[in-house]
């Protein structure tokens, strides 16, 4: 059985901050590549951050220098720190992950989380 639970969202005022956790269970976490996606009220779902197996980042360019996503292994969880937070970021924010064959390029299948309600108020 694969789960990944998702916490942290909610109501913040523009301009504060929020972190969203995502622990992962029933998968290989450390072959996973994890990234965050959104979709805002109207509109499709969109890659928001990814890391990868080594650590290496990416960000839409709307939330670069303001959100930062992170792993640790050992505790099974990808987060996504989010600052300076604008009523464009309004979304529900899921967890992805990638699963991949060992340490090769193989890819396997993506896991998804529930969602989270992220909400900016102005």
């Amino acid at each position: 059985q694969v789960q990944l639970v998702e916490s942290g969202g909610g109501l913040v005022q523009a301009g504060g901050s929020l972190r969203l956790s995502c622990a992962a269970s029933g998968i290989i976490f450390s072959r996973s590549v994890m990234a965050w996606y959104r979709q805002p009220p109207t509109k499709q779902r969109e890659l928001v951050a990814t890391i990868s197996r080594g650590g290496s980042t990416n960000y839409v360019d709307s939330a670069k220098d303001r959100f930062t996503i992170s792993r640790d292994n050992a505790k099974n969880t990808v987060y996504l720190q989010m600052n300076s937070l604008k009523p464009e970021d309004t979304a529900v924010y899921y967890c992805n992950a990638q699963t991949y064959l060992g340490d090769s390029n193989l890819k396997l299948r993506d896991y998804w989380g529930q969602g989270t309600q992220v909400t900016v108020s102005s």
